[in-house]
């Protein structure tokens, strides 16, 4: 099997030049014609919508997201949980399978799955060289601002390559409208954080510059221990490239500890899972704000493996809850 079949089985599984974002709406973002309903300026619905972008790839290129809004929600202030394929996917058929097999979370939940651009997010070696961060960010100042959306509760969950753009989100992102981040199968990268520090990405992908992340972010990571992509012990990929030979990673419990420390944690590193829920083994630190879900029975379709309630327990979570 190809590394691309593999990414792109992966993430239906669970549904050079320097960088310009122009990260701007784009007026005529949404598909419409003469039949369509007319929207109104204040309550999102559901849709196609872009951001237009330029960088060194593209210019002035429209970037798609699909919004599902549950059924009967009127101007209700709802969350938002905003979905990133793995590498080799599609935006619009994660959509279709998330709603189809994580229906509860869709039901509660405003749903934004953006394409990433050649079927990939720009992470150290990737095809997209595209401002990934500025897109997603772009995304959320703008439904923000609309009546049946809660500015204050956005979270984004990521397989995969998505996963790798959602550590960099946390890494380099201080916008406050996002509260909660998922990272399927995808702890950090040594390129993203070097063992002393966290690093940002760079117009050229070479992590230089160190960076202290903002705090008060909830994340759960999901990792498998069969996975013959990403390494659960960490170390170097057999398959995924980066500059100078094969991507390696941090382990997936350390690469959580590492996190679970910069929010504030000052015990030592959980050895042992503070709770087990079959094949799933969970180290819940700070109180369930910085959790690693060890999933025994699964590879890289490891968040395949965790139940929706469990994930819907995480989203619902919050410090400013305590």
């Amino acid at each position: 099997m190809t590394l691309r079949s593999i990414l792109l089985v992966a993430a239906c599984c669970i549904a050079a030049g320097t960088a310009v974002s122009n990260a701007q709406d784009d007026a005529t973002s949404q598909n419409t014609n003469a039949n369509d309903r007319t929207v109104g300026p204040s309550r999102l619905p559901s849709g196609e919508y872009s951001i237009a972008q330029s960088w060194s790839q593209e210019r002035e290129h429209k970037r798609p997201y699909y919004v599902n809004v549950p059924d009967g929600t009127g101007n209700a202030k709802r969350p938002v949980l905003i979905f990133l394929h793995g590498n080799g996917g599609n935006a619009q058929k994660a959509m279709r399978g998330f709603i189809r097999h994580r229906s509860t979370i869709a039901a509660q939940y405003i749903m934004v799955f953006p394409q990433g651009y050649r079927e990939s997010w720009n992470i150290v070696s990737e095809r997209s060289k595209a401002d990934d961060r500025g897109f997603i960010e772009a995304i959320v100042r703008k439904l923000a601002t609309f009546e049946n959306v809660d500015p204050n509760n956005f979270s984004i969950i990521g397989a995969s390559n998505g996963a790798a753009l959602v550590n960099q989100l946390m890494i380099e992102s201080s916008l406050p409208n996002v509260r909660n981040y998922i990272s399927g199968v995808s702890p950090l990268n040594v390129w993203q954080y070097d063992g002393k520090h966290f690093r940002a990405k760079g117009d050229d992908n070479n992590y230089r510059v160190a960076v202290i992340p903002a705090q008060g972010k909830r994340l759960m990571n999901i990792s498998g221990i069969r996975d013959e992509l990403v390494p659960y012990d960490g170390g170097p990929s057999r398959v995924i490239r980066a500059k100078d030979g094969k991507l390696a990673f941090v382990a997936a419990e350390e690469s959580t500890f590492v996190w679970a420390r910069h929010m504030g944690y000052e015990g030592k590193r959980l050895v042992k899972p503070t709770k087990i829920n079959g094949a799933v083994e969970v180290f819940s630190y700070l109180n369930g704000d910085v959790v690693h879900c060890k999933v025994n029975n699964e590879g890289h379709g490891a968040v395949h493996g965790i139940p929706e309630q469990t994930l819907l327990d995480f989203l619902k979570g919050s410090r400013q809850d305590r």
